[in-house]
């Protein structure tokens, strides 16, 4: 029997990665929240990998710090190892990327979200949702608990109708051995949002003493550990112990025993309706799309400090078990390994993100929001990110504010967003650097400069982070003003110097910030030139550094970004009847019309519109303000 069991700002569905930041966000901004999980125990689980960050994902992750989220503390709190990736490339795709204790992991996170003020998390099923005239004002639990909500923000993650496969053996189940969600499918069906079904699978856990080290690479921390959160730019992590993982490969033998039962995977039987990841195969795609490739890489992850499984990244399965086990020992170093848990693949059900806003809200039923794999996107931080914008909106929609919507040239939250909501997607979607067509000036190391004064104006950046900020902002501007102002002269000595750094002679006089620009020139090995500098932190040195000597290239970026923005400032009415614009081909009308684009550049971006038709539209909205303006003339 229902019964009111409270009544809420918001009420979030979902305690994984981007519940856990829609929720804190929420809250942080002022109102009550009501955070719904199906198990306490689940809360921001590592089901999947033990790690946060990576390529593109590290970037997410310090973007979600700069706008006052949760992510990066409390990676930073349970790391058990740190390391900067493509160090060896340009800055702007430098990403770092951390292993977690995952058990840490989830109980820091479950601490910050009981600790915080006015979050009250609550351990239940969602299985409808509740109306009054028509509008959504709640959701109603399994237990017959009705929240009566001003806003709701479904972030279910694998859990809805999720079914586990591992060959011929195929159960319904939720990741990591929850229960699934199998109720509220029909109920988000019912709103006439579409649904689709998504797969996405795991690797076997070993035990760590099964292993054979010996003749495995080991892969150790970075000695210098760079945290995620712009707040512990400061702290020192010298004596912060980290665990190597291990890398090795599966061998010939491996791929014989894969293709020889390639035929009891369970994509093979034709059990699994979704599409899996294509950035994350399993290893049975992997050797039937690479037939030529005798071995792929291996990584042995630890799972935390206080067990022993060990994850083998890059060798997730749907095979049957007793194949998995088979295939695993025929890896170096796993001869005799033990399995703690089985690999797996799992299939749940998504919505067809193109019928969001890029609020996150659906359009057609307002106050319900969408975050996180629901949307079709894979991994937590993607998650984690949906998860605050979506808590950012549902709080600036109750405040009847403007949403917050960042745009491709802000963040790569606003790729991510605007990549799910105007092209959406029938696989996994994962974040990479790739996708960000404006990544020189969307680097890790600039988001709090990006986007923190945007986190300070919705109320998100408290007064401490903001004081860091601002402190860390000066020194970068003060240090960028000294350097402009030390001449060097082209004096015998001077030239020199330089050439003994391989640089070539002046010939006029030069300010030290103009001299960095040099490729073979840098703030260390210019500081033969600058006897008095001051002593600054490594991160403002390197915001500084990189500024100066990719100067050009990010000028030239800069122009390309003021272009694109015409076309995004072009806005189009969500009342625009698309099918009464001649000239428009029929696809671009009936996609248009679907999605419902808020600006040109939008519409530019949807798979099926073409360049043609954007002209086509550009010169009807040219025609309807001459139409208005010819109006208020005669008028």
């Amino acid at each position: 029997m229902e019964f009111l069991a409270k009544e809420t700002d918001v009420a979030v569905v979902g305690a994984g990665h981007a519940g856990c930041e829609a929720a804190l966000a929420a809250a942080r901004m002022g109102h009550t929240v009501v955070l719904l999980t199906m198990n306490l125990n689940s809360i921001a689980a590592m089901s999947c990998n033990p790690n946060i960050g990576g390529t593109g994902k590290g970037h997410l992750v310090r973007e979600i710090d700069a706008l006052g989220g949760e992510m990066g503390k409390n990676i930073d709190k349970t790391f058990i190892q740190s390391r900067m990736l493509n160090t060896s490339k340009g800055p702007a795709v430098h990403s770092l990327r951390a292993q977690a204790d995952k058990w840490d992991y989830h109980a820091a996170m479950k601490s910050a979200l009981e600790d915080q003020d006015r979050l009250h998390l609550i351990q239940d099923e969602v299985i409808t949702f509740s109306f009054e005239d028509d509008a959504l004002c709640g959701v109603v639990c399994k237990s017959g608990a009705v929240y009566k909500a001003k806003k709701v923000i479904l972030a279910t993650g694998t859990y809805l109708r999720g079914r586990i496969f591992m060959g011929e053996v195929n159960y319904s189940g939720g990741p990591d051995g929850m229960q699934p969600a199998n109720a509220l499918t029909d109920r988000i069906e019912a709103l006439g949002i579409p649904t689709l079904r998504m797969k996405t699978g795991t690797p076997a856990r070993v035990h760590r003493d099964s292993i054979d080290y010996t003749h495995l690479e080991e892969q150790k921390g970075d000695a210098e550990i760079h945290p995620f959160s712009f707040l512990n730019f400061q702290k020192d992590y010298s004596d912060k112990e980290q665990i190597s993982c291990h890398l090795t490969y599966t061998t010939p033998a491996t791929h014989d025993i894969i293709r020889e039962n390639i035929h009891r995977s369970a994509m093979a039987l034709g059990d699994i309706e979704g599409k899996g990841p294509r950035y994350c195969p399993s290893i049975e795609d992997k050797v039937v799309r690479f037939a030529d490739r005798d071995r792929h890489q291996v990584f042995l992850e630890p799972e935390g400090m206080h067990t022993k499984e060990i994850y083998v990244q890059g060798v997730s399965s749907s095979l049957p078990l007793e194949v998995q086990i088979r295939l695993y020992r025929e890896i170096e170093g796993l001869s005799h390994c033990e399995f703690m848990r089985p690999a797996y693949a799992i299939e749940y059900d998504a919505i067809d993100a193109t019928k969001l806003h890029r609020s996150l809200e659906v359009m057609d039923v307002p106050n319900l929001y969408m975050a996180g794999q629901i949307n079709g996107s894979s991994g937590y931080e993607e998650a984690a990110a949906q998860g605050l914008m979506a808590g950012i909106n549902a709080s600036l929609g109750i405040e009847g504010k403007e949403p917050l919507i960042l745009g491709r040239d802000q963040a790569y939250i606003g790729v991510l967003i605007d990549d799910l909501v105007t092209k959406g997607t029938r696989e996994p979607y994962r974040m990479m650097t790739a996708r960000a067509e404006y990544r020189l000036t969307l680097r890790q190391d600039n988001a709090d400069l990006r986007l923190t004064e945007i986190g300070r104006e919705i109320g998100l950046v408290d007064d401490a982070r903001y004081a860091l900020f601002q402190e860390r902002k000066d020194a970068i501007e003060r240090e960028r003003e000294r350097l402009l102002g030390i001449q060097i002269n082209p004096t015998e000595e001077n030239c020199r110097i330089l050439a003994t750094l391989g640089s070539a002679e002046l010939k006029n006089a030069i300010s030290l910030l103009h001299l960095m620009q040099r490729p073979e020139l840098n703030y260390e090995n210019l500081a033969v030139f600058d006897p008095h500098r001051p002593t600054l932190s490594k991160d403002v040195i390197t915001e500084v550094e990189t500024e100066i000597r990719y100067k050009g290239y990010i000028e030239k970026q800069q122009a390309q970004i003021q272009k694109s923005r015409k076309m995004e400032n072009k806005h189009l009415s969500k009342d625009l009847d698309y099918m009464a614009i001649r000239g428009l081909r029929n696809e671009a009308k009936e996609k248009l019309s679907s999605i419902r684009p808020d600006s040109v550049g939008q519409a530019g971006r949807i798979s099926g519109v073409s360049p043609a038709d954007i002209n086509v539209l550009l010169i009807y909205l040219e025609q309807q303000r001459r139409e208005r303006e010819s109006g208020l003339d005669d008028a």
